[in-house]
Parts: structure tokens; sequence; C-alpha cells
């Protein structure tokens, strides 16, 4: 099975309260599952690496073998595909459950992308970022 991942993070502040947002789509673009969750204090990076190992431990579920994660992180998706060293010490354990995660499938490529084609991820951890804060007023 193929499967096409958009994930993003979401802080306001940054640390600060934070969310992820991902969705998982097949081959054809059909959503099979999206994530929207705040996840506490965090940076936008560390947000964005919530969102990759949650998603990527919910595509596992699919028993998917060729799996495409789509980023608006520059910064994480060259962490993973290995082309950045990871020297935040805050973001290294994070970045090591990620790619552990990544080699459970046969065939994984990490693509950055703009925000611009990431609206759906976006708006999924934004909701939940929203729906914290307005708790907490």
């Amino acid at each position: 099975m193929q499967l096409n991942i958009y994930v993003d993070g979401a802080s306001w502040g940054n640390p600060g309260p934070a969310a992820m947002g991902a969705v998982i789509k097949d081959g054809k673009q059909k959503e099979l599952a999206n994530i929207s969750q705040y996840i506490g204090e965090a940076t936008n990076n560390q947000a964005e690496y919530q969102a990759v190992i949650a998603a990527l431990k919910s595509a596992a579920r699919f028993k998917a073998t060729e799996v495409t994660l789509y980023l608006d992180s520059e910064l994480v998706a060259r962490q993973l595909a290995g082309s950045y060293k990871v020297r935040n010490l805050f973001l290294f354990p994070l970045y090591k459950e990620a790619a552990e995660l990544c080699k459970k499938f046969d065939n994984l490529s990490i693509v950055h992308i703009g925000h611009d084609e990431n609206v759906e991820a976006h708006a999924l951890a934004k909701a939940a970022l929203r729906k914290f804060i307005k708790q907490e007023i």
C-alpha cells in the first residue's frame, strides 16, 4: 500500500503551547486518517517532529510499504533525509524516534513542500492549538 502523509507542527511562542496535525492519504489522495492534537509546551520543530512520529505510527497500522512524507519544515525534512545534522539536544530524541520509524517502511521519501501545499495538516495543528488556548482563556 502506498501512502502520502502531510504533517505540520504549530507553536504559540517558541517554545509555547503547541499542537500537531497530520493527514494520511492513500495513493489516490483519499483521506484515510487525520491527527489534530495538543501536545503541551514545545517549539515549532519539536511539534513538527511529534507530528511525524504520530503519523508514521498511524501509517504502520495500515501496513504501508511505500510512504511519501510531506513536511513544510525545511529543517526537519533535511534532518530526516540526512542532509542536515541534528545539533539541538532537545530535538535529537525526537529525530532518533522518527528515524527509527522511517525504517519500518520498504520505501520512504521525504519531500519538503511550501506552506500553501500543506494547508490540511496546518489547519489540523492550528485547530488543536486554538481549542487549547480557548480553554485556557
